[in-house]
């Protein structure tokens, strides 16, 4: 699977989820550590833990597992890290917080649309 694709899919499982302001974060030649970013948010911890089970429920499907995950006791802010991407669920006011659009601003950003198609 490519890396766009497994971005996209990221964010179709988020949004399934009520995940709000999805963002992917194109970081090829601005990061050596990943080529995107898929950030997304939500109301409250209880959603935020939802919308990173599905994101690794739907990836597992295609055999696609997360090298490492950060934050999910707390669910404040939930890292997946799937090496070429890495998903970042926030609670809202943490996302607020720390502003990673911000910080990355240099890095093309496109908002998640869902395709009524599929």
């Amino acid at each position: 699977m490519e890396t766009k694709a497994i971005a996209t899919k990221i964010a179709a499982a988020a949004n399934d989820k009520k995940a709000k302001d999805i963002l992917l974060l194109n970081m090829e030649g601005l990061s050596p550590v990943t080529d995107y970013y898929v950030i997304c948010s939500a109301g409250n911890s209880n959603l935020v833990k939802t919308i990173a089970d599905n994101i690794e429920d739907k990836l597992g499907e295609d055999g696609v597992f997360p090298k490492h995950k950060e934050g999910y006791a707390d669910g404040r802010w939930i890292l997946l890290d799937y090496g070429d991407i890495v998903a970042h669920v926030f609670l809202e006011e943490e996302r607020d917080f720390y502003n990673l659009e911000q910080l990355w601003a240099d890095a093309p950003s496109e908002a998640f649309v869902e395709n009524s198609n599929e």
